[in-house]
C-alpha cells in the first residue's frame, strides 16, 4: 500500500495536452507476448505468474457499434517486466484457475479504470476487487490529475504509448502482430507506472 499523501515527496505535472504528447517518442512493450489458447498454455501462465507479487492487468472487448450491443471481454492480459500473456477469454472462457490468481490477494494486480474491467469480468465469474490496486486512485497522491494510461505514462517517461488498435476486433480467429503488442503494452505500461510511483515515495 501507498503511503498517505503528505508522506509522498515526489510530484509531478498534473496534466499533458494531446499536442504535448503527440511530440514524444513512442515506447511499447520489449519483452516475451505468450497468447493463451489452451487449458494447458493457461497452467503454464498462471504456474508462472503465481510467482510474482505484482502483475500488470488490462482487458479488451470487441467494440460495439450499435446501440444495446454487449460483448463479453475478449482477452485478459497479465503482465510482468519481461513476459505478457494475452488469453483469450472468447475462446476458454474464465477457468477456475485463472479466477483463483485473479482474487489471490497476495499477487497485486495494477490496472486502470478497474470498475469497468471488474462490471465485464463479472459477466463471466466472480471477481473480487481485493487484489487490484487502480492507478487512478493513486496518481491523484502525486498531483496527476489526467486519468488516461497514455497521459499518465507520457507524464512519468516522457514517452507515449500507442492506441491505434484500441477499437480493433478482440474476438479475430488470429490477433495480429499489431494487436498482441498494443495489448500486451497496455497492461506492462500499468506495472511499470506502478513500480515508478513506488520508487518515488
Amino acid at each position: 500500500m501507498f503511503p498517505a499523501k503528505k508522506e509522498i515527496a515526489m510530484t509531478y505535472q498534473s496534466s499533458i495536452s494531446k499536442e504535448s504528447i503527440a511530440t514524444l517518442p513512442t515506447v511499447a512493450f520489449d519483452g516475451k507476448i505468450i497468447v493463451v489458447h489452451s487449458v494447458e498454455e493457461l497452467e503454464y501462465a498462471v504456474d508462472f505468474l503465481s510467482g510474482h507479487t505484482l502483475i500488470g492487468f488490462d482487458t479488451e472487448t470487441k467494440p460495439a457499434f450499435s446501440r444495446g450491443q454487449i460483448h463479453k471481454v475478449a482477452l485478459l492480459q497479465l503482465s510482468t517486466d519481461e513476459i505478457c500473456f494475452l488469453i483469450r477469454l472468447n475462446e476458454l472462457g474464465l477457468p477456475q484457475l485463472l479466477v483463483e490468481l485473479l482474487n489471490n490477494i497476495n499477487i497485486k494486480k495494477i490496472g486502470l479504470s478497474l470498475r469497468d474491467d471488474f462490471k465485464a469480468l463479472r459477466r463471466r465469474a466472480l471477481i473480487q476487487s481485493d487484489s487490484f490496486i487502480d492507478l487512478q486512485d493513486v496518481v491523484l497522491d502525486y498531483g496527476i490529475k489526467d486519468q488516461s494510461l497514455q497521459k499518465i505514462y507520457a507524464i512519468l517517461f516522457g514517452k507515449r504509448i500507442s492506441k491505434s488498435q484500441r477499437l480493433s476486433n478482440w474476438e479475430a480467429t488470429e490477433l495480429t502482430p499489431a494487436q498482441q503488442l498494443y495489448a500486451a503494452t497496455d497492461a506492462w505500461a500499468c506495472h511499470q507506472i506502478y513500480q515508478k510511483l513506488k520508487q518515488d515515495v
